[in-house]
């Protein structure tokens, strides 16, 4: 039939509106023999048009045409296909969804009849049928032509709507189920011999084992063999190696009719380096004694499913009451959650965004949450011991374990990304768990899933709103039913019980689980708004306060800031709201308790975690402080107010620090953990020495204008030592200073050094008063003569000092000097003064080398307490602070008239100079700077988790955890953190013994 030119057929507009996309070459195929009279028929071209992709399915159907065997064949398969509609809607069904059964029918153009029948039985086959249906086959190349015979009913039915996608699923691992039974009779009967040595037990895993396997996945399997009637146990084990390894072959080699899965025995007890096949005593003891969490985790479902029954039986007798254990074990939520994310951070980047089965939202979170809670609570609960997961989802709703509402968007989402993963390994058989790209493929995907009004974008549209789903609940979905455990529930909806409620939080790490409970109870009871909120913000939470080593804490002080900020309008609005503020806080509050107790004192510091105007974590400037401070003191009408100002300001900003400092070492969801250590370092060391020093400008000022007005009668100047000076403070660090004055002119000296001196008194009087902000000390031990000299000098009194009495130490300690307050000429020329002491020109002579030498030998002995472990003290140990400064300073003193660069106050920029310098290789400076960086992280985690300073690891196994998370290591790697220390500080203590004791 021919149109006139620059006009369609009706034929192609038919076609069109039948969802055809290239209507004129399905007009050429409609023309072939045997088609031609059928072009118009109605019935075909519905059918075709009902099908997912109505070309693809035009084109097998053509194929399988031109694959009979004469005309009579041919004729045979057209009125079937036209008069019965069950096998027109299972073919066509078919041959529009896959190209590869197609492609399979025309090589086995009878295959076709397996559809024509439409009994009840044939409805849902199970193993039984399926084993019947593969009996014929006797070598490998049959087996596969049988295995997709029977793989194409399965497909017809799933493609027109007979069963649904967990019938799919079970239907397929039974199939997988009667394929291994087959493989594995034909590996018996190529080997009767070793058949009749061994008994051999198929164990299935993963998907398999649950009964709901894919169109194309791997088959994992376990294999388990025991002797015959009391033979040779080494004998039986090798014959029974030699028949799992043949069955896995028959089942995964390449043949002409192309491969049916791989089988992987990779689950086996210690993996590809483990033997294939073991006795039950063999892994009986390996699970005992080895297995890791995520090994009874793959237990769960372990399904015996050929070869020796009984045997197969046994297994799962014996290992089953291991797996319903391995919630007691340490960490066991951590590891399961760790082992969730390292899923998701090996996947490439190129693919997160196209991944159903491991991306955020996919298949694996629904599937890793309701395996975490089947492991804790179906150790009482015997109704959530089952393999597959929508049944067991159902149970734990049932159970009151999930909220019915959260169980159902799920298992709806589940669903839905299950069928979406089905339908793409459908088209080409061929293992991938990817949406694709093209256009063309995307519309046969979104049209096989019903999705007929701009099945494109209809199918992103609902692929995303299920995945949102998914990550939205599948960490809640463990958490929220902690709630509902103290909340009141609407009718009929299951209430987790007290017993189950506490299981769970042990499970977390929770110490105290009734503490929990009745935190939890005080925040989300209730009708209130502010409850309401508390219940969707708590789920989130507790996953994170069970993230670090004492969620007691964290949920204990959430409940204090919200009790203290409740009622303020802004606060559970920031927490809700603003995407970080939530964590940010969460993992403050459980990091230890110097930042709770910071936050504690006003707590409407919390509005510094968000993300708006509070100024965020990112510490201010010192000139930016010192302006508030003074601005501050200003304002207020004497001394004391100014400087209880100024101590307000040090606590907002130490808390700023604080939480930066542990939000950038832990890590948030959005933001990974600051790789580099000594940024971390830097960023503590330079805000708290800032803040430091603007906090002492506000107290002098405030100081001065109360005893003189607005003009001392001698200039005044403060001199920052130590880690002050060298803006390394900790958060626990005394301030170490020298004062400096010089009278005014026309000042009696007298009278100056008196006011000098009243002003020091005053101001470390000031910021020691007992009040809700941490004191700060002022120590002046470093001045010349020490605590017997005066606690003021003029400048030219320190001048003369120095120049007749200075001692190497005072010459030592003076690397560190920097003007931090008061007045900045003052502070110059001081400066000016002690170069010339601290950078030598003829650097340091033997004599003096020696006495630093033994300084610092006196100082370890003397100084380190009594039962310290040397080789753990930060401060003082072996490749501890002292070790790595002292080593610097003394290539300062000998160097630093020479190298300008040395010249700082600051111990990475001065070991960074000396190696710039060719003063110290660049594997030493390396050595000796991870060494200082981790030391000092030390301390600062110290002061952080124990609100107190101290140079050692903590005795307490939760401070010591915590400690160890702020340093990176996860749950149950103390001992790993406290090897690495020592190794570290024993790398740079040879440095040390090399450059500071040898002589160099």
């Amino acid at each position: 039939m021919t149109s006139a030119p620059g006009r369609r057929s009706s034929t192609f507009t038919r076609l069109l509106r039948h969802g055809f996309t290239d209507p004129s070459a399905a007009e050429r195929l409609l023309d072939t023999d045997g088609l031609t009279a059928l072009r118009n028929d109605p019935v075909l071209l519905e059918a075709l048009g009902a099908t997912a992709d109505p070309d693809l399915a035009l084109l097998g159907l053509v194929r399988l045409l031109e694959a009979q065997s004469g005309a009579t064949a041919r004729q045979e398969l057209l009125d079937t296909l036209i008069a019965a509609k069950p096998l027109r809607d299972r073919l066509l069904g078919v041959l529009g969804a896959s190209a590869a059964l197609a492609e399979h029918l025309a090589r086995h153009p009878s295959d076709w009849q397996a559809l024509v029948t439409y009994e009840p039985r044939d409805l849902h086959p199970g193993i039984e049928e399926f084993e019947r249906g593969l009996a014929g086959a006797t070598d490998p190349v049959s087996l596969r032509v049988a295995y997709r015979r029977c793989l194409l009913s399965i497909a017809a039915r799933d493609v027109c709507g007979t069963i649904e996608v967990a019938q799919t699923a079970a239907e397929l691992a039974d199939l997988a189920t009667a394929t291994l039974r087959r493989a594995l009779g034909l590996a018996a009967a190529a080997a009767p011999e070793d058949a009749a040595l061994c008994r051999l037990a198929v164990i299935a895993m993963g998907k398999c084992g649950g009964h709901e396997l894919n169109y194309v996945s791997d088959v994992d399997v376990i294999f388990v063999g025991e002797a015959v009637d009391g033979g040779d146990e080494g004998k039986a084990l090798r014959a029974a190696g030699r028949l799992a390894a043949h069955m896995m072959r028959i089942c995964s080699e390449t043949t002409v009719e192309g491969s049916i899965w791989p089988v992987d025995a990779n689950l086996r007890p210690e993996g590809r380096n483990g033997p294939l096949v073991r006795t039950l005593a063999s892994h009986l003891a390996y699970y005992q004694r080895w297995a890791k969490t995520w090994e009874f985790q793959a237990l769960l479902k372990a399904r015996p499913v050929a070869g020796d029954p009984t045997l197969g039986e046994e297994y799962t007798t014996a290992l089953q009451p291991l797996v319903w254990q391995a919630a007691e074990r340490e960490n066991f939520v951590a590891d399961v959650q760790k082992m969730r994310r390292r899923v998701v951070e090996n996947i490439p980047a190129a693919e997160i965004d196209r991944q159903l089965k491991l991306g955020p939202g996919g298949l694996r979170d629904v599937e890793f949450a309701v395996q975490l809670l089947q492991l804790v609570h179906g150790r009482a609960d015997t109704s959530l011991r089952s393999g597959t997961t929508l049944d067991a989802l159902k149970a734990l709703a049932a159970g009151g374990y999930v909220g019915r509402s959260d169980a159902a968007q799920l298992d709806d989402a589940y669903r839905f990304l299950r069928s979406m993963e089905h339908r793409i390994q459908l088209y080409r058989l061929r293992r991938t768990h990817l949406v694709p790209e093209d256009e063309a493929d995307l519309r046969r995907l979104g049209r096989s899933l019903d999705l007929r009004t701009d099945p494109v974008a209809t199918l992103h549209r609902e692929w995303k709103r299920h995945a949102s789903v998914v990550r939205r609940l599948h960490e809640k979905l463990f958490y929220r039913p902690l709630l509902d455990a103290v909340a009141a529930l609407a009718p009929g909806e299951a209430r987790l019980s007290a017993e189950a409620a506490r299981e769970r939080l042990v499970a977390l790490g929770y110490a105290d689980p009734a503490a929990a409970l009745r935190h939890l109870e005080a925040l989300a009871s209730g009708v209130s708004r502010k409850a309401a909120i508390q219940r969707t913000l708590l789920p989130v939470l507790l996953g994170w306060f069970a993230d670090s080593a004492d969620p007691d804490a964290g949920l204990l002080t959430f409940r204090k800031v919200s009790d203290a900020l409740g009622k303020t309008p802004w606060y559970l609005r920031l927490l809700r709201d603003e995407g970080a503020a939530a964590e940010n806080l969460a993992r403050v509050l459980s990091a230890g308790r110097l930042a709770p107790d910071l936050l504690m004192r006003a707590p409407e510091a919390v509005a510094l975690l968000g993300d708006g105007d509070g100024g965020g974590l990112t510490p201010r400037s010192r000139a930016h402080l010192e302006q508030e401070v003074l601005a501050a003191v200003g304002r207020a009408d004497n001394a004391v107010q100014g400087v209880t100002a100024a101590r307000g300001v040090r606590r907002r900003e130490l808390f700023r620090t604080a939480a930066a400092d542990i939000v950038g070492s832990y890590g948030t969801e959005s933001q990974p953990a600051e790789a580099d250590q000594g940024a971390l370092v830097d960023l503590v060391g330079g805000a708290v020495s800032d803040l430091t020093a603007a906090t002492l400008a506000g107290t002098l000022r405030a100081v001065v204008r109360e005893g003189w007005g607005d003009t001392l009668p001698t200039r005044f100047a403060v001199i920052g030592m130590g880690r002050f000076g060298g803006h390394e403070l900790g958060y626990g660090s005394d301030a170490d200073v020298l004062f400096v004055h010089e009278p005014r002119e026309g000042v009696d000296e007298r009278e100056a050094s008196e006011a000098a001196n009243k002003v020091v008194s005053e101001m470390r009087r000031l910021l020691q008063i007992p009040s809700a902000d941490p004191p700060l000390l002022i120590d002046a031990d470093l001045r010349p003569e020490g605590r017997s000299g005066p606690l003021v000098r003029t400048l030219k009194s320190y001048e003369a000092y120095y120049r007749r009495w200075s001692l190497v130490w005072e010459r030592h300690a003076l690397l560190r000097a920097e003007h931090v307050a008061g007045d900045e000429d003052l502070g110059r020329r001081f400066i000016e003064l002690i170069d010339p002491l601290r950078y030598p020109a003829d650097g340091l002579d033997d004599e003096a080398v020696r006495e630093i030498r033994r300084l610092k030998a006196r100082m370890e002995s003397e100084r380190l307490p009594r039962g310290a472990d040397p080789k753990l003290h930060a401060k003082l140990g072996p490749g501890g602070l002292s070790d790595v400064e002292w080593t610097v300073q003394l290539l300062q003193l000998r160097h630093g008239a020479r190298e300008p660069g040395l010249r700082t106050t600051r111990t990475r920029e001065a070991l960074a100079a000396a190696r710039a310098a060719g003063l110290i290789s660049e594997e030493d400076a390396a050595t000796l700077d991870e060494a200082w960086v981790l030391a000092t992280r030390v301390r600062n985690a110290v002061m952080l988790v124990r609100g107190r300073a101290a140079d050692t690891f903590p005795t307490v196994p939760r401070e010591l955890g915590a400690v160890g998370r702020y340093l990176g290591y996860g749950p149950g790697h103390a001992g790993d953190m406290l090897d690495a220390y020592r190794r570290t500080a024993r790398r740079a203590r040879a440095v040390v013994e090399e450059l500071f004791y040898g002589g160099s």
